[in-house]
């Protein structure tokens, strides 16, 4: 039984295909299945149902599939600590944003990881806050850029980036355009353009809202703020967007500060309580926590690490 066999099974197992579990492992389809086929001629039994469009795995499968993840998680596990004992970091880090983030910080962040390790794989992907903290709670990722409102999520620390007010943005013929303000009533009288629940910026409305016993008539919503700038413009609504978004767009969208209350959103860069344990992904948290206190945050007041 060798390590490479065992591979290709969990591969072909969890994708359902041998030939995206092929991919998947960077070997050519036909070495795939005869190395799987060896493996269940070595225990005399069949591990794969290939009568099916899909693979699926037999009851023998089903038994052996947790095995076979524990070794190869055993082996890494110990490559890992033989790595970090010689000082070598290598691995790979899950790294998640917010859609259509658009800030500098992250890739700068990583170019400089990448720079000082270089043996280190990183896979990056987008998604809104809420399900980036669900990622985050099951180990799914590393670190992530989330959106935030109100209070941090248990569970998580991060610091914060980003802490700006949310404008109002309106074509500048729009009847609201001449104006500098609005209270956040007055807001909710017109039909809104703002990006979906699980985001940062929505949440922010909608607290504000629920706190006043009023609720806002999203008429459309986006999940790229970019998308909601353009809807404004097109006169589909008032779109509601963080100051910096707006501004982006000051030659089509006039922005209109909200008042009573004013609202506002962070962007943190957040990773689970304790930290994870793979070395990899310790020493990019190490590195987000050293460039905050190095820069004092980045338009963050004070850059502090919040828990």
């Amino acid at each position: 039984m060798e390590l490479r066999q065992l591979a290709y099974f969990v591969a072909v197992a969890e994708e359902r295909s041998f030939t995206r579990g092929a991919e998947r492992a960077h070997v050519a389809q036909p070495g795939v299945s005869a190395q799987i086929r060896r493996l269940e001629r070595e225990l005399g039994e069949p591990l794969l149902d290939r009568s099916g469009r899909t693979v699926r795995l037999t009851a023998v499968g089903e038994a052996f599939l947790p095995y076979a993840e524990a070794a190869l998680q055993a082996v890494a596990g110990a490559r890992l600590a033989v790595d970090e004992h010689r000082g070598l970091v290598r691995g790979r880090v899950a790294v998640g944003m917010v859609v259509a983030c658009g800030l500098p910080h992250v890739p700068d962040l990583l170019e400089r990881f990448h720079a000082a390790h270089p043996a280190v794989e990183i896979a990056l992907s987008e998604a809104n806050s809420d399900d980036l903290v669900d990622g985050l709670r099951a180990a799914q990722l590393d670190l992530a850029v989330i959106g935030l409102a109100g209070e941090r999520p248990d569970g998580i620390e991060s610091v914060v980036i980003i802490d700006e007010p949310l404008v109002a943005a309106v074509p500048h013929g729009h009847p609201l355009a001449p104006r500098t303000t609005i209270g956040l009533r007055s807001l909710a009288r017109h039909a809104i353009v703002s990006m979906p629940r699980g985001t940062g910026v929505r949440a922010a409305l909608d607290q504000a809202c629920a706190a006043a016993g009023i609720e806002a008539a999203v008429a459309f919503e986006a999940g790229d703020p970019r998308v909601v700038a353009q809807l404004a413009t097109r006169g589909l609504g008032v779109a509601v967007l963080p100051a910096s978004v707006a501004s982006r767009h000051r030659e089509d969208l006039h922005a209109v500060a909200v008042t009573r209350p004013s609202l506002r959103s962070r962007m943190e860069i957040a990773w689970r309580a304790g930290g994870p344990a793979s070395p990899a992904a310790r020493a990019l948290i190490a590195q987000v926590e050293a460039t905050t206190a190095r820069d004092g945050g980045a338009g963050a007041p004070g850059g502090e690490r919040a828990a």
